[in-house]
């Protein structure tokens, strides 16, 4: 499983997103994370709404497989509701 999460620095939900996500590399086997700064790297919401063809208003967007997920409410949910942790 890879995960990609674009966020922002001082974000709180990026931070919980990228702490979910430590959890599971230590406990899941083939489990890969990467964290992207739009601020670092220059990506705006809307050069990212184009990319994975949603509306983006909020950070972090995760992408599961690439599959867009959500936010970080919704990688939660995910993790939970696939008994990953």
């Amino acid at each position: 499983m890879k995960v990609t999460i674009y966020g922002r620095p001082g974000c709180p939900y990026c931070s919980r997103a990228i702490q979910i996500s430590e959890q599971l590399s230590k406990q899941r086997k083939g489990f890969s994370f990467n964290y992207i700064d739009m601020f670092a790297d220059g990506i705006s919401k809307e050069a990212l709404s184009e990319k994975l063809n949603v509306p983006v208003r909020t950070v972090p967007q995760v992408i599961v497989d690439g599959s867009h997920v959500g936010g970080c409410t919704e990688y939660e949910q995910y993790v939970i509701a696939n008994k990953l942790l």
